[in-house]
Order: C-alpha cells, then sequence, then structure tokens
C-alpha cells in the first residue's frame, strides 16, 4: 500500500489516479483505522514491465502535483 493517513487526500488522489487510467482502490476509516488511509495496489503476474512502469510513472506526477511525495 501506499500509506497517506488522510481520508481526504486518499479519495481525491484515487479519482486522479483513476482520470489518468490508472484504478487503485483507496481505504479509509472504518475499513481501516483513522488515521491511516491507504491506496491500494493490486499487480499480477498478468501485467506487463511496461504496464508497472507507467502505472509507477502516473503514481509520481499525481504525488507530486498533490505534494504528497
Amino acid at each position: 500500500p501506499v500509506m497517506l493517513g488522510d481520508a481526504a487526500k486518499t479519495q481525491e488522489m484515487s479519482k486522479k489516479l483513476l482520470e489518468r487510467g490508472l484504478f487503485v482502490v483507496g481505504l479509509w476509516f472504518p475499513v481501516v483505522p483513522e488515521g491511516k488511509a491507504r491506496l491500494r495496489f493490486q499487480i499480477s503476474a498478468a501485467h506487463t514491465k511496461e504496464q508497472i512502469d507507467q502505472a509507477v510513472k502516473i503514481l509520481s506526477e499525481v504525488g507530486k502535483e498533490m505534494g504528497v511525495i
């Protein structure tokens, strides 16, 4: 997971990632403890290296835009 801690930021980031084609599940209270909001990625053997590289690129871009990395 990518730990963000803040539920609102997690919701916003998961939405922005989806807008760029990266489906990531955002989890926040009551699914996880208060203050432990996170993004959950699910990778399978069917994903190519190029797909994973693209996912990391999108995550990095959105993270920088939102000031979380």
